[in-house]
């Protein structure tokens, strides 16, 4: 009998270990007996330190009032979710939420073990973030085209080898005010990679503006990018523009090759000589501002097709970063749709276990055209008609992806084939279906997508 208690007590220890959050376990008299690594870790300290030891003893700044441990003990209530935050003894600022449960045993009071989750870093970006809003609000070129920046390189996630090798070569241009161009296809990630650059960068407590070219028709993007002096057109106004706005920070030009070729030559001036020149007005102003551009086809593309010019590209493209597609980052989708899961049972306030392997190997079979983006907005997808306690199966996947399930060793009867023609526009109509629905019904951003002239598209869109 003693034997299976030893065996249950080493098992329980064994995995109390291996849990990713700080657990602290004390008796009724407040004498720790179990502390793990991660609880350690975050504490700055050592096992030794504080095992075996009294709360008090290994945390002298804490009181029988503010230690919610002791606190649990004397009461036997339960306290949930208590945000707590404390200097280590290592210096650094400590963010946890904590959850400390009484122990009872034949309804005696044995003990009490608190559970603590770091949430430093969230703590950190909502800091960051609150910082930035109290700058615009004071700022004298408030604007709603000013933006937070809230990704950094710790928030983009992959196992794939080449992507993390991106991230570090990202890491180390963050450092310099080199011009940056980016090529991805749509939802691979390109912002959060701007975002992360900009948030590494000696600028980082400098605006972070982002303007996306195709959003606004060339005649208006004029005046966005570089301001508009009162009277210079009907209802112009003193307003600065991105540059100005940016000033001394991050200018991110999303979609660069949608801007018209005769202002991309006014832009080539501006990032040549440093100096923007409001429309309507004759002063120029000085402006120190990074350029991160993005492209959504690849610069061979944009310059075959006359998207980009030849000069304007060479002075963007000093760092030039591609960012692969998620088909091409094989373990990348069952690591990222795990995230996914993860992070959606929590918002959802759901217990979803997982996959079924079919599952799996159809989402690993699947190509992705809506890259990382479209693999989210699938997971979503699922976790609405999801049970808890249940996996996830083929049944619960969007019908488009679902529509690609291949039969192994299967060669239908011939009075099953349709003719060629009426296959190929079928599959022709899911395509363009499937490009609509990715751009939201965009079909200029659709026929990007599908590399077919808009004209084209609203034709084939009529046809079907």
């Amino acid at each position: 009998m003693i034997s299976g208690s030893m065996e249950t007590a080493e098992t329980l220890n064994a995995i109390l270990k291996t849990i990713d959050e700080g657990i602290h376990v004390v008796d009724a008299n407040g004498m720790t007996i179990f502390y793990n690594s991660v609880a350690a870790s975050l504490d700055g300290l050592t096992l030794e330190e504080v095992h075996d030891h009294h709360v008090l003893d290994a945390f002298p700044s804490l009181t029988k009032e503010t230690s919610t441990l002791l606190k649990v003990i004397q009461t036997g209530t339960p306290i949930y979710n208590q945000h707590q935050s404390y200097m280590n003894r290592k210096g650094k600022q400590i963010d946890t939420v904590n959850s400390t449960l009484p122990l009872w045993l034949d309804d005696e009071l044995i003990g009490a073990v608190e559970v603590a989750k770091d949430i430093s870093k969230v703590k950190q970006l909502s800091d960051k973030l609150l910082e930035l809003q109290a700058k615009m609000k004071t700022s004298k070129n408030k604007t709603d085209k000013q933006t937070f920046s809230t990704y950094y390189f710790d928030n983009i996630l992959s196992l794939d080898p080449l992507l993390n090798k991106i991230k570090e070569q990202c890491r180390k241009a963050s450092r310099t005010s080199s011009p940056i161009l980016i090529y991805g296809e749509t939802g691979t990630g390109k912002e959060m990679f701007v975002q992360a650059i900009h948030n590494e960068s000696p600028r980082a407590d400098k605006p972070f503006v982002v303007q996306n070219c195709a959003a606004i028709p060339g005649p208006l993007l004029e005046g966005i990018l570089f301001g508009t002096k009162k009277g210079s057109f009907t209802g112009a106004v003193d307003r600065p523009g991105v540059f100005e706005l940016a000033d001394g920070g991050t200018l991110f030009l999303d979609e660069i090759n949608s801007m018209p070729i005769e202002l991309q030559a006014k832009l080539l001036r501006v990032i040549q000589e440093g100096v923007v020149q409001r429309i309507g007005s004759t002063n120029l102003r000085k402006v120190n501002v990074r350029i991160i551009s993005a492209l959504n086809e690849t610069p061979e593309q944009c310059l075959s097709k006359g998207l980009l010019r030849q000069d304007l590209y060479f002075r963007l493209n000093v760092v030039y970063i591609e960012l692969p597609p998620l088909r091409e980052r094989h373990k990348d989708i069952s690591f990222l749709s795990d995230h996914f899961l993860k992070e959606l049972n929590t918002a959802f306030k759901k217990n979803v276990l997982g996959f079924t392997e079919e599952a799996v190997q159809l989402l690993n079979e699947y190509s992705w055209p809506g890259n990382i983006r479209e693999l989210k907005h699938a997971i979503e997808h699922c976790m609405n008609f999801a049970d808890n306690n249940t996996t996830i199966g083929i049944a619960l996947l969007p019908k488009h992806i679902k529509g690609t399930i291949r039969t192994e060793n299967h060669i239908p009867h011939p009075s099953a084939i349709p003719p060629l023609r009426e296959a190929l526009g079928e599959y022709e109509k899911q395509i363009i279906q499937m490009a609509l629905k990715q751009t939201a019904g965009n079909i200029q951003q659709a026929a990007k997508i599908l590399q077919v002239p808009r004209q084209t598209l609203q034709y084939k869109i009529r046809q079907k």
